[in-house]
Protein backbone atom coordinates (compact mmCIF):
# COMPACT_ATOMS: atom_id res chain seq x y z
CA UNK A 1 0.00 0.00 0.00
CA UNK A 2 1.39 3.33 -0.76
CA UNK A 3 2.19 5.97 1.63
CA UNK A 4 -0.09 8.45 2.50
CA UNK A 5 0.25 12.05 1.96
CA UNK A 6 -0.95 14.17 4.60
CA UNK A 7 -2.53 18.01 4.09
CA UNK A 8 -2.71 18.77 7.83
CA UNK A 9 -4.24 21.91 8.36
CA UNK A 10 -3.88 22.26 12.00
CA UNK A 11 -2.90 20.35 15.45
CA UNK A 12 -5.76 18.30 15.71
CA UNK A 13 -4.86 16.82 12.18
CA UNK A 14 -1.54 16.32 13.35
CA UNK A 15 -2.88 13.72 16.59
CA UNK A 16 -5.54 12.05 14.56
CA UNK A 17 -2.51 11.39 11.92
CA UNK A 18 -0.44 9.82 14.40
CA UNK A 19 -2.97 8.01 15.90
CA UNK A 20 -4.73 6.50 13.24
CA UNK A 21 -0.96 5.46 11.35
CA UNK A 22 0.45 4.17 14.73
CA UNK A 23 3.41 6.69 14.04
CA UNK A 24 6.01 5.70 16.57
CA UNK A 25 8.75 8.97 17.10
CA UNK A 26 7.77 12.53 15.28
CA UNK A 27 10.93 14.45 14.39
CA UNK A 28 11.47 18.46 14.87
CA UNK A 29 13.32 20.19 12.23
CA UNK A 30 15.09 23.26 11.70
CA UNK A 31 18.11 24.46 10.54
CA UNK A 32 21.29 26.99 11.68
CA UNK A 33 21.84 30.39 10.39
CA UNK A 34 24.12 28.22 7.31
CA UNK A 35 20.79 26.09 6.41
CA UNK A 36 22.52 22.73 8.30
CA UNK A 37 19.41 20.44 9.18
CA UNK A 38 18.95 20.15 13.09
CA UNK A 39 16.42 17.72 14.41
CA UNK A 40 15.27 16.28 17.77
CA UNK A 41 12.63 13.51 18.10
CA UNK A 42 9.79 13.36 20.43
CA UNK A 43 7.06 10.44 21.44
CA UNK A 44 3.45 10.88 20.50
CA UNK A 45 2.21 11.42 23.76
CA UNK A 46 4.46 14.52 24.18
CA UNK A 47 2.90 15.76 20.68
CA UNK A 48 0.04 17.84 22.12
CA UNK A 49 2.24 19.64 24.67
CA UNK A 50 3.97 20.46 22.08
CA UNK A 51 1.84 22.67 19.96
CA UNK A 52 0.46 24.12 22.81
CA UNK A 53 3.74 25.28 24.38
CA UNK A 54 6.99 24.20 22.36
CA UNK A 55 9.15 22.27 22.95
CA UNK A 56 12.74 23.95 24.62
CA UNK A 57 16.53 23.26 23.44
CA UNK A 58 19.22 24.86 24.27
CA UNK A 59 20.36 27.41 21.52
CA UNK A 60 23.55 28.18 22.68
CA UNK A 61 24.57 24.90 20.79
CA UNK A 62 23.14 26.00 17.57
CA UNK A 63 25.40 28.02 15.11
CA UNK A 64 24.84 31.49 14.68
CA UNK A 65 21.90 31.12 17.31
CA UNK A 66 22.46 32.42 20.66
CA UNK A 67 25.12 33.65 23.63
CA UNK A 68 24.96 31.10 26.58
CA UNK A 69 23.31 33.29 28.88
CA UNK A 70 20.18 33.72 26.88
CA UNK A 71 20.23 30.14 25.53
CA UNK A 72 17.29 29.08 25.91
CA UNK A 73 14.90 28.19 22.69
CA UNK A 74 11.41 26.65 21.82
CA UNK A 75 10.57 25.14 18.80
CA UNK A 76 7.26 25.45 17.96
CA UNK A 77 5.96 22.80 15.35
CA UNK A 78 4.04 23.70 12.19
CA UNK A 79 1.41 21.11 11.19
CA UNK A 80 1.02 21.94 8.06
CA UNK A 81 4.38 20.38 7.40
CA UNK A 82 3.41 17.11 8.74
CA UNK A 83 4.80 14.01 6.85
CA UNK A 84 5.79 10.36 7.10
CA UNK A 85 9.74 10.17 6.53
CA UNK A 86 9.41 8.06 3.39
CA UNK A 87 12.74 6.77 3.96
CA UNK A 88 12.43 5.21 7.44
CA UNK A 89 10.98 1.92 7.69
CA UNK A 90 6.66 1.39 7.02
CA UNK A 91 5.53 -0.58 10.01
CA UNK A 92 6.02 2.08 13.23
CA UNK A 93 6.55 5.14 10.58
CA UNK A 94 8.34 8.04 11.70
CA UNK A 95 7.43 11.99 11.06
CA UNK A 96 8.52 15.24 11.24
CA UNK A 97 7.33 18.31 10.97
CA UNK A 98 9.25 21.83 10.49
CA UNK A 99 9.55 24.32 13.36
CA UNK A 100 9.32 27.87 14.05
CA UNK A 101 11.82 29.17 16.57
CA UNK A 102 10.83 31.41 19.45
CA UNK A 103 12.39 33.19 22.51
CA UNK A 104 10.84 32.27 26.13
CA UNK A 105 8.92 35.43 25.79
CA UNK A 106 6.45 34.06 22.40
CA UNK A 107 8.64 36.57 20.29
CA UNK A 108 9.63 35.19 16.89
CA UNK A 109 13.63 34.91 17.33
CA UNK A 110 15.87 36.83 14.79
CA UNK A 111 18.41 34.11 14.41
CA UNK A 112 15.48 31.53 12.90
CA UNK A 113 16.44 31.39 9.25
CA UNK A 114 12.85 30.23 8.58
CA UNK A 115 11.81 33.66 10.12
CA UNK A 116 13.61 35.65 8.16
CA UNK A 117 12.15 34.24 4.81
CA UNK A 118 8.32 34.21 6.27
CA UNK A 119 8.77 38.04 6.40
CA UNK A 120 9.97 38.39 3.60
CA UNK A 121 7.05 36.68 2.04
CA UNK A 122 4.64 38.90 4.61
CA UNK A 123 6.27 42.05 2.70
CA UNK A 124 5.29 40.53 -0.80
CA UNK A 125 1.95 39.93 0.66
CA UNK A 126 1.19 43.30 1.98
CA UNK A 127 1.57 44.71 -2.12
CA UNK A 128 -0.62 41.48 -2.85
CA UNK A 129 1.97 39.34 -4.50
CA UNK A 130 2.67 35.35 -3.56
CA UNK A 131 6.20 34.55 -4.69
CA UNK A 132 6.54 30.92 -6.71
CA UNK A 133 10.15 29.45 -6.78
CA UNK A 134 11.29 26.49 -8.85
CA UNK A 135 14.93 25.14 -7.80
CA UNK A 136 16.53 22.92 -9.62
CA UNK A 137 19.38 21.03 -7.14
CA UNK A 138 22.04 18.85 -8.84
CA UNK A 139 24.21 16.89 -7.06
CA UNK A 140 27.05 13.70 -7.44
CA UNK A 141 27.28 10.57 -6.75
CA UNK A 142 30.55 8.88 -5.38
CA UNK A 143 31.32 5.65 -4.37
CA UNK A 144 31.82 7.00 -0.38
CA UNK A 145 32.94 10.13 1.70
CA UNK A 146 35.84 9.90 1.62
CA UNK A 147 36.77 10.73 -1.58
CA UNK A 148 35.19 11.43 -5.03
CA UNK A 149 35.59 8.23 -7.01
CA UNK A 150 32.76 8.32 -9.90
CA UNK A 151 29.80 5.61 -10.24
CA UNK A 152 29.67 6.75 -13.88
CA UNK A 153 31.29 8.51 -16.92
CA UNK A 154 27.89 9.42 -18.25
CA UNK A 155 27.28 12.87 -19.48
CA UNK A 156 24.19 15.48 -19.73
CA UNK A 157 21.36 13.65 -20.33
CA UNK A 158 23.08 10.02 -21.00
CA UNK A 159 20.86 6.99 -20.38
CA UNK A 160 21.95 3.63 -19.31
CA UNK A 161 24.62 1.95 -19.56
CA UNK A 162 26.18 5.58 -19.65
CA UNK A 163 24.10 6.58 -16.69
CA UNK A 164 24.66 4.20 -13.63
CA UNK A 165 22.50 6.49 -11.22
CA UNK A 166 18.96 5.84 -12.68
CA UNK A 167 18.08 3.65 -10.19
CA UNK A 168 18.92 5.65 -7.02
CA UNK A 169 17.36 8.80 -9.29
CA UNK A 170 14.05 6.64 -9.21
CA UNK A 171 14.17 5.80 -5.71
CA UNK A 172 14.68 9.59 -4.54
CA UNK A 173 11.55 10.31 -7.05
CA UNK A 174 9.71 7.45 -5.59
CA UNK A 175 10.53 8.61 -1.53
CA UNK A 176 9.54 12.60 -2.43
CA UNK A 177 6.67 11.69 -3.94
CA UNK A 178 5.76 9.37 -0.66
CA UNK A 179 5.79 12.55 0.80
CA UNK A 180 3.68 14.61 -1.46
CA UNK A 181 5.79 16.47 -3.53
CA UNK A 182 5.71 16.21 -7.18
CA UNK A 183 8.51 16.17 -9.55
CA UNK A 184 8.64 17.20 -13.19
CA UNK A 185 11.32 15.69 -14.60
CA UNK A 186 14.84 14.02 -13.60
CA UNK A 187 18.22 12.84 -16.01
CA UNK A 188 21.91 12.85 -15.67
CA UNK A 189 23.64 16.17 -15.98
CA UNK A 190 27.20 17.14 -17.75
CA UNK A 191 29.73 16.36 -15.31
CA UNK A 192 30.57 12.33 -14.88
CA UNK A 193 28.74 11.13 -11.57
CA UNK A 194 26.73 14.15 -11.90
CA UNK A 195 22.60 13.97 -11.66
CA UNK A 196 19.53 16.08 -11.35
CA UNK A 197 16.03 15.90 -10.01
CA UNK A 198 13.87 18.87 -10.72
CA UNK A 199 10.71 19.80 -8.21
CA UNK A 200 7.48 21.46 -9.66
CA UNK A 201 7.54 25.37 -8.50
CA UNK A 202 5.57 26.42 -5.15
CA UNK A 203 5.23 29.06 -2.60
CA UNK A 204 8.28 30.08 -1.23
CA UNK A 205 7.96 28.35 2.13
CA UNK A 206 7.00 25.67 1.17
CA UNK A 207 9.32 25.35 -1.55
CA UNK A 208 12.55 26.22 1.35
CA UNK A 209 10.91 23.27 3.69
CA UNK A 210 10.90 21.14 0.27
CA UNK A 211 14.36 21.70 -0.96
CA UNK A 212 15.71 20.78 2.64
CA UNK A 213 13.72 17.67 3.04
CA UNK A 214 14.79 16.68 -0.87
CA UNK A 215 18.32 17.26 0.81
CA UNK A 216 17.86 14.96 2.89
CA UNK A 217 16.12 12.44 1.21
CA UNK A 218 19.03 12.31 -1.39
CA UNK A 219 21.13 11.21 0.97
CA UNK A 220 19.26 8.66 2.69
CA UNK A 221 18.31 6.92 -0.37
CA UNK A 222 21.82 7.15 -2.01
CA UNK A 223 23.18 6.01 1.49
CA UNK A 224 20.74 2.91 1.15
CA UNK A 225 22.07 2.19 -2.47
CA UNK A 226 25.51 2.22 -0.92
CA UNK A 227 27.04 5.18 -2.17
CA UNK A 228 27.45 9.00 -1.33
CA UNK A 229 25.49 11.99 -2.93
CA UNK A 230 27.33 15.10 -1.90
CA UNK A 231 25.57 18.75 -2.96
CA UNK A 232 29.40 20.19 -2.68
CA UNK A 233 29.39 22.88 -5.36
CA UNK A 234 32.64 21.63 -7.49
CA UNK A 235 33.69 18.31 -6.10
CA UNK A 236 35.89 17.59 -9.15
CA UNK A 237 38.61 19.89 -11.07
CA UNK A 238 38.37 20.22 -14.54
CA UNK A 239 34.45 19.26 -14.46
CA UNK A 240 31.26 21.06 -14.53
CA UNK A 241 30.27 21.68 -10.39
CA UNK A 242 26.61 21.67 -9.28
CA UNK A 243 24.28 24.44 -9.25
CA UNK A 244 20.82 25.19 -8.17
CA UNK A 245 19.54 27.51 -11.10
CA UNK A 246 16.26 28.97 -9.68
CA UNK A 247 13.23 29.59 -11.31
CA UNK A 248 10.72 32.37 -9.60
CA UNK A 249 7.63 34.94 -10.74
CA UNK A 250 5.25 36.81 -9.05
CA UNK A 251 1.56 36.33 -8.83
CA UNK A 252 -1.61 38.32 -7.81
CA UNK A 253 -4.86 37.98 -8.01
CA UNK A 254 -4.03 34.31 -9.42
CA UNK A 255 -2.47 35.97 -12.31
CA UNK A 256 1.34 36.28 -13.13
CA UNK A 257 2.91 39.80 -12.52
CA UNK A 258 5.53 39.11 -15.15
CA UNK A 259 3.56 38.26 -17.96
CA UNK A 260 2.28 41.03 -21.01
CA UNK A 261 1.29 40.00 -24.19
CA UNK A 262 2.09 43.10 -26.10
CA UNK A 263 5.61 43.65 -24.78
CA UNK A 264 8.84 42.86 -26.61
CA UNK A 265 9.88 40.87 -24.06
CA UNK A 266 6.61 39.28 -22.87
CA UNK A 267 7.66 40.95 -19.52
CA UNK A 268 5.40 43.70 -17.65
CA UNK A 269 6.91 46.55 -16.20
CA UNK A 270 6.96 45.28 -12.81
CA UNK A 271 8.69 41.97 -14.08
CA UNK A 272 11.70 43.94 -15.81
CA UNK A 273 11.99 45.67 -12.08
CA UNK A 274 11.85 42.60 -10.53
CA UNK A 275 14.94 41.32 -12.70
CA UNK A 276 16.65 44.45 -12.61
CA UNK A 277 16.73 44.39 -8.66
CA UNK A 278 18.15 40.94 -8.92
CA UNK A 279 20.84 41.99 -11.13
CA UNK A 280 21.82 45.24 -9.18
CA UNK A 281 21.86 43.05 -5.92
CA UNK A 282 23.29 40.05 -7.08
CA UNK A 283 26.62 40.78 -5.96
CA UNK A 284 25.31 41.48 -2.54
CA UNK A 285 23.72 38.51 -1.57
CA UNK A 286 26.15 36.14 -3.24
CA UNK A 287 27.41 35.33 -0.08
CA UNK A 288 23.99 34.04 0.73
CA UNK A 289 23.57 31.60 -2.49
CA UNK A 290 27.19 30.64 -2.25
CA UNK A 291 28.48 30.53 0.92
CA UNK A 292 31.55 28.16 0.96
CA UNK A 293 35.00 28.44 -0.42
CA UNK A 294 34.27 26.09 -2.15
CA UNK A 295 31.52 27.94 -4.19
CA UNK A 296 33.78 30.39 -6.01
CA UNK A 297 35.66 27.35 -7.59
CA UNK A 298 32.42 26.81 -9.34
CA UNK A 299 31.76 30.83 -10.11
CA UNK A 300 34.45 30.84 -12.99
CA UNK A 301 34.10 31.51 -16.50
CA UNK A 302 33.81 28.03 -18.97
CA UNK A 303 32.02 25.99 -16.77
CA UNK A 304 28.53 26.63 -17.13
CA UNK A 305 27.95 28.84 -14.08
CA UNK A 306 28.00 32.23 -14.73
CA UNK A 307 29.49 35.04 -13.32
CA UNK A 308 28.83 38.08 -15.36
CA UNK A 309 26.24 40.15 -14.83
CA UNK A 310 23.45 40.72 -17.22
CA UNK A 311 20.08 38.47 -18.29
CA UNK A 312 19.11 36.95 -21.79
CA UNK A 313 16.60 34.65 -22.86
CA UNK A 314 18.27 31.99 -24.46
CA UNK A 315 21.82 32.47 -23.86
CA UNK A 316 22.80 30.43 -20.79
CA UNK A 317 26.30 32.02 -19.87
CA UNK A 318 24.08 35.48 -18.58
CA UNK A 319 23.40 35.51 -14.69
CA UNK A 320 19.68 35.62 -15.51
CA UNK A 321 17.88 33.99 -17.98
CA UNK A 322 14.14 34.37 -18.82
CA UNK A 323 12.91 31.43 -20.73
CA UNK A 324 10.98 31.89 -23.99
CA UNK A 325 7.63 32.79 -23.71
CA UNK A 326 5.29 30.11 -25.06
CA UNK A 327 1.72 30.62 -26.60
CA UNK A 328 -0.83 29.71 -23.60
CA UNK A 329 1.97 29.10 -21.10
CA UNK A 330 1.21 32.54 -19.49
CA UNK A 331 1.47 31.45 -16.08
CA UNK A 332 5.18 29.87 -16.85
CA UNK A 333 6.68 33.31 -17.39
CA UNK A 334 9.61 33.47 -15.12
CA UNK A 335 13.08 34.76 -14.51
CA UNK A 336 15.72 31.62 -13.98
CA UNK A 337 18.78 32.92 -11.24
CA UNK A 338 21.79 30.33 -12.29
CA UNK A 339 23.99 31.24 -9.61
CA UNK A 340 23.18 29.74 -6.75
CA UNK A 341 24.54 26.81 -5.86
CA UNK A 342 22.29 23.62 -3.55
CA UNK A 343 24.91 23.94 -0.96
CA UNK A 344 23.36 27.31 0.52
CA UNK A 345 20.47 27.95 3.16
CA UNK A 346 17.16 27.69 0.94
CA UNK A 347 15.54 29.92 3.20
CA UNK A 348 18.18 32.60 3.21
CA UNK A 349 18.65 32.37 -0.31
CA UNK A 350 15.35 32.80 -0.88
CA UNK A 351 14.37 35.49 0.94
CA UNK A 352 17.50 37.60 -0.18
CA UNK A 353 16.50 36.92 -4.20
CA UNK A 354 12.47 38.48 -2.80
CA UNK A 355 13.42 41.33 -1.15
CA UNK A 356 16.31 42.24 -4.30
CA UNK A 357 13.57 41.80 -6.67
CA UNK A 358 11.01 43.68 -4.69
CA UNK A 359 13.45 46.69 -3.96
CA UNK A 360 14.03 46.59 -7.95
CA UNK A 361 10.00 46.75 -8.18
CA UNK A 362 9.72 49.41 -4.93
CA UNK A 363 12.45 51.77 -6.93
CA UNK A 364 11.50 50.93 -10.44
CA UNK A 365 15.01 49.95 -11.51
CA UNK A 366 15.21 49.76 -15.11
CA UNK A 367 16.43 46.50 -16.87
CA UNK A 368 19.16 47.16 -19.85
CA UNK A 369 19.18 44.86 -22.72
CA UNK A 370 19.48 41.67 -22.73
CA UNK A 371 22.79 40.05 -23.98
CA UNK A 372 22.66 36.88 -26.28
CA UNK A 373 26.49 36.80 -27.42
CA UNK A 374 28.68 34.66 -25.28
CA UNK A 375 29.60 36.39 -22.79
CA UNK A 376 32.46 34.06 -21.61
CA UNK A 377 34.06 34.66 -25.10
CA UNK A 378 34.04 38.23 -24.46
CA UNK A 379 37.29 40.34 -23.73
CA UNK A 380 37.36 42.96 -21.09
CA UNK A 381 36.67 45.85 -23.38
CA UNK A 382 33.90 44.54 -24.76
CA UNK A 383 32.70 43.38 -21.23
CA UNK A 384 32.78 46.90 -20.38
CA UNK A 385 31.35 48.28 -23.64
CA UNK A 386 27.85 45.86 -22.96
CA UNK A 387 28.05 47.48 -19.01
CA UNK A 388 28.67 44.02 -17.58
CA UNK A 389 30.54 43.36 -14.25
CA UNK A 390 31.36 40.21 -12.22
CA UNK A 391 30.16 38.70 -9.31
CA UNK A 392 32.66 38.00 -6.49
CA UNK A 393 35.70 35.71 -6.81
CA UNK A 394 35.65 34.50 -3.56
CA UNK A 395 33.92 33.97 -0.24
CA UNK A 396 35.98 37.06 1.35
CA UNK A 397 35.02 39.80 -1.65
CA UNK A 398 31.36 38.11 -1.52
CA UNK A 399 31.60 38.81 2.38
CA UNK A 400 32.38 42.21 1.93
CA UNK A 401 29.75 43.02 -0.49
CA UNK A 402 27.74 41.46 1.73
CA UNK A 403 28.39 43.36 4.75
CA UNK A 404 27.96 46.84 2.92
CA UNK A 405 24.52 45.98 1.88
CA UNK A 406 21.93 47.84 3.65
CA UNK A 407 19.24 45.65 1.29
CA UNK A 408 21.05 42.63 2.51
CA UNK A 409 21.27 43.26 6.34
CA UNK A 410 17.48 44.55 6.30
CA UNK A 411 16.60 41.33 5.01
CA UNK A 412 18.18 38.97 7.21
CA UNK A 413 18.20 41.29 10.17
CA UNK A 414 20.92 42.14 12.29
CA UNK A 415 22.09 39.30 14.14
CA UNK A 416 21.85 36.88 10.99
CA UNK A 417 23.63 39.34 8.92
CA UNK A 418 26.85 40.44 11.72
CA UNK A 419 26.70 36.19 12.45
CA UNK A 420 26.70 35.01 8.81
CA UNK A 421 29.38 37.23 7.95
CA UNK A 422 31.25 36.86 11.36
CA UNK A 423 31.20 32.88 10.12
CA UNK A 424 31.87 33.57 6.71
CA UNK A 425 35.51 35.65 7.39
CA UNK A 426 36.28 32.94 9.86
CA UNK A 427 35.63 30.45 7.51
CA UNK A 428 37.90 32.18 4.62
CA UNK A 429 40.90 32.97 7.57
CA UNK A 430 40.82 29.30 7.59
CA UNK A 431 41.13 28.00 4.25
CA UNK A 432 43.74 30.77 3.13
CA UNK A 433 46.07 30.03 6.05
CA UNK A 434 46.09 26.42 4.49
CA UNK A 435 49.07 25.10 2.93
CA UNK A 436 47.33 22.88 -0.33
CA UNK A 437 49.29 20.00 -2.13
CA UNK A 438 49.39 22.25 -5.53
CA UNK A 439 51.62 24.95 -3.07
CA UNK A 440 54.04 21.45 -2.29
CA UNK A 441 54.32 20.69 -5.80
CA UNK A 442 54.60 23.65 -7.78
CA UNK A 443 57.01 25.60 -4.84
CA UNK A 444 58.63 23.24 -3.00
CA UNK A 445 61.37 22.02 -5.89
CA UNK A 446 61.85 25.53 -7.17
CA UNK A 447 62.08 27.63 -4.23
Amino acid sequence: MAAPVFNCKNADDVLKAVRDYNISFVQFWFVDILGTLKSFQITPKELEGAFEEGMGFDGSSILGFTRIEESDMIAYPDPTTFQLCSWRPTDRPVARMFCDIQKPDGSAYEGDSRWVLKRALEKAAERGYTYYVGPELEFFLFEDEKGTKIIDRGGYFDAPPLDLGNDVRRDIIFSLEQMGYPIEYSHHEVAPSQHEIDLRYAEGMKMADTAMTYRVVVKEIARKHGIYATFMPKPIFGENGSGMHVHQSLFKNGKNVFFDANDEYHLTAEGKSYIAGILKHAPEFTCITNQWVNSYKRLVPGYEAPVYVAWARRNRSALVRVPMYKPGKEAATRMELRSPDPAANPYLSFAVMLAAGLKGIEEGYELPDPVEENIFAMDAPTLSEHGITALPGSLYEAAIEMRNSEMVRECLGDHIHTNFYNNKIKEWDQYRTQVTEYEIENYLPVL
